[in-house]
């Protein structure tokens, strides 16, 4: 670590929640007259708007881990990840750094990672995120910690009130924080099977939409009711061009890690299942169409199963309205 006053930051991984996050960090610094956010991505123009900000942009990730004493990651799987923590690795600057991961993988992924830093001398703590883009953006995201206690609390400044509402320290063990992680995503698949069937139901036997999701928002919580907003106002299936609240490739293979470790442990989510074979369903129908689905677009698969189509009439109206 620096012996500076301060904590030289870097950021490796700018999709859509991960430049919303980089984003907030960046003018966090700013506000704080602190060093810029150093950034890497595959395609470096997307971190244009950081660059405008303040970012400094890095032409590789191990220039980028020279400059840094904190590297934040968040990139779009187990693969992606496990290539950049070996790239990373090789380098004799990783010393001492602290890698800190908000990537949703599978456990055993984050217990190997531990292991391959640490014959490195370096510090991994997970910190897998609970929230959408749009809640990235705003800077309300939970976050699950794990990892050594005194690597989080180097972090924790730039997380409370920078990128998230509030923060969850799971552990020492950076696996704990992903076991959250992965069964939080399948606690949140849930209600997408369940209201989409519900709406569905309402649908077919003539129950407004409106008057079901009244019931939802006032007597099932704010999480359902988000669902439900999602559901009737036509976010499950995004308009052609549109980008999604929460990608449905994300939602799979989310649930996926929830329905394998489950296997593993001798057991199953059948929940967890019902949402991946209607979401497989759901890929497959935007494929067809070039559109890039959201994690709740199980509903127009639980609709088209009950003899109604994917779109509902608030997405045929907004999607005839474009074409106009």
């Amino acid at each position: 670590m620096s012996s500076q006053d301060f904590v030289r930051l870097g950021w490796i991984g700018l999709g859509s929640m991960g430049l919303a996050m980089a984003t907030n960090i960046q003018k966090h610094l700013k506000q704080k007259s602190l060093p810029s956010l150093r950034y890497w991505n595959r395609t470096i123009s997307r971190g244009k708007p950081l660059e405008e900000s303040g970012g400094i942009p890095c032409p590789s990730p191990t220039e980028l881990l020279q400059d840094c004493d904190v590297i934040f990651i968040s990139v779009s799987d187990d693969k992606a990840l496990q290539t950049l923590i070996t790239t990373l690795s090789t380098h004799p600057s990783i010393a001492n750094k602290i890698i800190i991961d908000t990537t949703t993988v599978h456990p055993s992924t984050a217990a190997a990672i531990t292991t391959q830093l640490k014959t490195v001398s370096a510090t991994y703590i997970a910190a897998p995120v609970f929230g959408s883009t749009p809640v990235a953006q705003a800077g309300q995201l939970l976050i699950a910690l794990a990892g050594p206690a005194a690597a989080i609390a180097t972090i924790k400044p730039y997380l409370q009130g920078v990128l998230a509402r509030a923060i969850m320290v799971v552990g020492s063990e950076p696996e704990k924080a992903l076991v959250l992680k992965t069964t939080g995503n399948f606690i949140a698949a849930g209600p997408m099977v369940l209201l989409s069937e519900a709406h569905t139901l309402a649908s077919v036997s003539g129950l407004p939409a409106e008057t079901l999701h009244e019931l939802v928002e006032r007597n099932f919580g704010a999480y359902a009711a988000g669902v439900s907003e999602r559901l009737i106002g036509g976010a499950y299936c995004p308009a052609a061009g549109e980008v999604p609240r929460s990608g449905l490739e994300l939602g799979i293979k989310d649930v996926g890690h929830g329905v394998g470790l489950a296997r593993e442990k001798g057991m199953r989510l059948r929940v967890g299942e019902m949402y991946l074979d209607a979401a497989g369903e759901a890929k497959a129908w935007g494929d067809e169409r070039g559109r890039r689905m959201d994690s709740s677009s199980v509903f127009g698969v639980v609709r088209t199963r009950a003899g109604e189509r994917f779109e509902t009439d608030v997405v045929k109206a907004r999607d005839e309205r474009a074409d106009d």
